[in-house]
């Protein structure tokens, strides 16, 4: 159980107790943002199934409240698996000498767009890893050539970490989304994920550069990544609560077996979803993916995602062919998907669940007031 010193008596009833109504929800929202460091350590390392529950069902009174049953597909065009980066846990880090290295030509970047919105795709995420091949100049000429050709979606750059002047191009070319993981905001955890070099406090320089250049800015953070305790998750929560993102994606680690951490455990699927509806309650507004990694994880990890509080989903419209090179962790699923096969069976799977897709741009519902 929580422990009495954790949250005053008012909430650890409210926590015991399922919400039954957005006002409900709210209030609970309100108080958990109060909570200091210590508070949130001990309401993750502590919670009970039946915390858990009340917190999935506020969860999902403020996710209908702002956006009904609404599940925003990404179309997910993966362009290029080289990388300079030597991230421990990720399988296309640069030391990794057994993944087969691909880029994919404009051209075969246009042709995944055009597909994508002749499936009704209305945002496409360009995600890659951090290729020397594809200089700022490079990449703001391929932005520019995708809004000239589709006006009408969402573009959304995923390449890892610039100077501020490279975003501040990309953004003018026409960029409206960027997504870099913070991974972790505890600084000892960073270093032990990462070679020296690479730093907590350079990505999140970044972040808040993004912010500045006037990118929708996604953040997030891994799950059960080695040496990863409650308090790590603590700061994590408190630096977005600082950041203030309009999208967080976090996932499970899976370890990928030519990786130094390849060996280790997996996050656990019970905890994501706890994370996924503490998100939901601290940031109403945010977009939330149910990622790939969770129904990794589990074959119903997405569905269950969005019984938490998610409300993205990101399905592949990358070339089958090169699908399985993209090899971030094992056994990542969709890999033999056509793009065509992946929407009907995301749909199927969405409906299931109760929900339904919206084929818009998916912003945050309060962008067109404050984005720029």
């Amino acid at each position: 159980m929580i422990q009495p010193e954790m949250i005053n008596p008012a909430m650890r009833s409210k926590l015991l107790r399922p919400a039954s109504s957005f006002e409900e929800a709210e209030a609970l929202s309100r108080q958990l943002s109060l909570l200091n460091r210590a508070q949130l350590a001990r309401l993750i390392a502590l919670a009970t199934p039946e915390t858990e529950a009340s917190l999935r069902a506020a969860a999902g009174w403020l996710r209908e409240h702002y956006y009904g049953r609404k599940v925003y597909l990404r179309g997910l065009i993966e362009f290029s698996n080289v990388c300079r980066k030597d991230c421990f846990y990720c399988g296309i880090r640069r030391s990794n000498r057994n993944v087969r290295r691909y880029r994919l030509t404009e051209a075969q970047i246009l042709a995944c767009c055009r597909q994508g919105y002749e499936l009704g795709y209305r945002t496409f995420v360009l995600q890659s890893g951090e290729d020397p091949a594809f200089t700022p100049l490079r990449l703001a000429w391929l932005v520019a050539e995708i809004r000239r050709r589709y006006p009408d979606v969402a573009l959304t750059l995923s390449v890892g970490e610039l100077a501020a002047a490279d975003y501040r191009l990309l953004r003018q070319a026409g960029a409206d989304r960027y997504l870099l993981r913070h991974e972790t905001a505890d600084a000892a955890h960073f270093a032990s994920l990462h070679p020296a070099g690479q730093t907590l406090q350079q990505r999140q320089t970044c972040l808040r550069e993004l912010g500045a250049a006037g990118f929708q800015v996604g953040a997030g953070f891994m799950v059960g990544t080695p040496g990863q305790t409650a308090d790590c998750l603590a700061q994590d929560l408190l630096f977005l609560k600082e950041l203030q993102p309009q999208m967080i994606g976090i996932g499970p680690f899976i370890p990928q077996q030519d990786t130094p951490l390849g060996q280790d455990q997996p996050g656990h699927l019970r905890q994501t979803l706890l994370l996924l509806s503490l998100l939901r309650l601290l940031f109403p507004k945010a977009l939330l993916p149910a990622t790939t990694a969770v129904g990794t994880l589990h074959p119903l990890g997405r569905e269950l995602a969005l019984g938490a509080g998610a409300n993205v989903l990101m399905p592949n419209l990358s070339p089958q062919e090169y699908r399985i090179d993209y090899a971030l962790y094992d056994n990542k699923i969709c890999t033999g998907d056509e793009a065509a096969e992946c929407r009907v069976c995301l749909q199927k799977r969405v409906e299931s669940a109760g929900y339904t897709i919206d084929t818009g741009r998916g912003d945050p519902v309060d962008w067109e007031e404050t984005g720029s």
